[in-house]
């Protein structure tokens, strides 16, 4: 199934799946410029929910999740890339509706110390023990692949073989208040070098957000190099970050990535190369 990337077209009040049972189950937050994406895989009886989001956004998620048809028992897995609260919040809220004995939290080893913290009664996974994959019943497989300090020392991001598609946390993400669900990107873009204003007279210019997000999440410029060699060996056909825009077309991905490979002035690099001065 190829899915439909035209945000004309889209509903968002309803889940809106990318490709081969991977949903979108976000909604748009008019309010606020970081808009937070979670995601769930279903594969036969089983899914998993990625980056599941904060405690006050636990409803509108779980309607997203019931609209799909699914019984929420069928969850066995919450993956959780990092530890912030937009992502893990609403753990015990899963928790308790899933209400499945067999459900168990999945993230790195560096990030269960602080999710212990939001947990109840699911064991917490790391990525470490578990050769770095998940395997569902059918074979369907996940890959998890480290990016340490992008942003904090246990990130880590997931690539779902079957679908292509790599949920990449952070990387990737963005801060802007016009942002779509699919990023829009002219063939322009990748020879544009302000893009703090569009040379066609645009309003909005979504790969600033991107640069300007990574900026101030990241914590180095080398530690998102390092992160970007390892996503460059995936060849993902789609990147799905946790905020802002999902990028569904393979030139594009590597158009990003060749402009977050150059892009300077990230986390304490920005500070220093500043002299300190905010």
């Amino acid at each position: 199934m190829k899915f439909n990337s035209n945000n004309s077209k889209l509903n968002y009040d309803e889940p809106i799946e990318l490709n081969n049972g991977v949903y979108w189950i976000g909604f748009v937050d008019n309010k606020h410029s970081l808009q937070c994406n979670p995601y769930i895989i279903i594969e036969g009886d089983e899914a998993v929910l990625i980056d599941g989001g904060s405690r006050p956004d636990f409803s509108k998620i779980m309607m997203k999740i019931l609209q799909i048809g699914l019984e929420p028992s069928i969850i066995t897995r919450l993956i959780y890339h990092h530890y912030d609260p937009d992502l893990c919040g609403s753990i015990s809220n899963f928790e308790e509706i899933i209400g499945n004995e067999d459900l168990k939290i999945i993230s790195h080893s560096e990030n269960n110390i602080f999710i212990k913290h939001y947990s109840v009664s699911s064991p917490l996974l790391s990525i470490t023990n578990m050769n770095y994959e998940f395997i569902f019943k059918t074979g369907r497989k996940l890959k998890f692949i480290t990016t340490p300090y992008s942003h904090s020392p246990g990130s880590f991001i997931t690539f779902d073989e079957k679908s292509g598609i790599l949920f990449s946390s952070d990387l990737f993400g963005s801060y802007d208040m016009k942002q779509a669900l699919f990023l829009q990107m002219d063939e322009d873009c990748s020879v544009c070098n302000d893009y703090t204003k569009c040379g066609h007279g645009s309003s909005y210019c979504a790969l600033n957000g991107i640069f300007y997000f990574q900026r101030k999440i990241m914590t180095s410029e080398k530690a998102l190099k390092i992160a970007l060699d390892k996503i460059k060996k995936l060849n993902a056909k789609v990147v799905a970050p946790q905020h802002g825009s999902i990028i569904n077309n393979e030139k594009s991905i590597k158009i990003v990535i060749e402009k977050l490979q150059e892009l300077k002035g990230i986390g304490i690099d920005g500070y220093i190369q500043s002299d300190g001065n905010e």
